[in-house]
C-alpha cells in the first residue's frame, strides 16, 4: 500500500489547525457514502476473522470484492497508509520516536530516504528545530540501531533517539474530514 504524505503538518496552534483543516479540504478526494464508512466505521473492532473483508462486507451491505477494492483505492490515493492493528508498547518488539534537524530546503529528500524502510511509521514534518519526526518499529533494539545509523549516514543529519519511558494510553481512533 502507499504510505500518506511523509510532511503532513502537526497543527501547533488555533490558527495553524485552521489553515490545515482548510488545506485538507481542499485537498480531500471526493469519497461516497461506502468509502466514508470504510474509513470511521472500522477504526476500532475491526474484524479478527478469516475473512474480516468479507464481514466489513456484509455490516456495509456490499461485496468482499468491493470493500477490497475499496480500500486500495483509499491507499492509491493516499487516504490511508495501511489496515493493521495498534499493538500496545513493549508488548511485541521495541520501538522509538526519531527527531531529526533538516532545513526546509532538504526535508523531502530525507522523508523520502525515511520512508523506504517498512519499520518506519508516523513520519511527519513539525515547525520545531527538530523538523522531521517518525517512529521506528522493529523486533529488537539492535534493528532500530542499525536503521538509525544508516539514517544517519544516508540523510546527513544527527538524529534524536527518544525511547518511550512512559507509556501513555490514548485512544488513536479519530473522525475524519470524511
Amino acid at each position: 500500500m502507499q504510505a500518506l504524505s511523509p510532511l503532513e503538518a502537526l497543527p501547533l496552534d488555533s490558527t495553524m489547525a485552521d489553515a490545515a483543516a482548510e488545506d485538507a479540504t481542499e485537498r480531500a478526494p471526493a469519497l461516497d457514502a461506502l468509502e466514508r464508512s470504510l474509513l470511521n466505521d472500522f477504526q476500532h473492532g475491526f474484524p479478527l476473522t478469516a475473512r474480516p473483508f468479507a464481514d466489513i462486507a456484509r455490516r456495509l451491505g456490499a461485496d468482499e470484492d468491493e470493500v477490497i477494492e475499496r480500500y486500495k483505492k483509499l491507499a492509491a490515493l493516499g487516504v490511508i497508509s495501511r489496515i493493521g492493528p495498534v499493538v500496545k508498547p513493549r508488548r511485541v518488539g521495541v520501538s522509538t520516536l526519531v527527531a531529526m534537524a533538516v532545513p526546509a530546503e532538504d526535508l523531502a529528500r530525507v522523508a523520502r530516504i525515511v520512508n523506504e524502510y517498512a519499520e518506519v511509521n508516523h513520519n511527519y514534518e513539525r515547525e520545531h528545530q527538530f523538523t522531521l519526526w517518525f517512529v521506528l518499529t522493529a523486533a529488537r533494539r539492535e534493528r532500530i540501531d542499525a536503521i538509525i545509523e544508516e539514517l544517519r549516514e544516508r540523510a546527513g543529519y544527527q538524529l534524536l533517539d527518544l525511547p518511550m519511558l512512559k507509556s501513555w494510553r490514548i485512544d488513536l481512533g479519530f473522525p475524519l474530514w470524511c
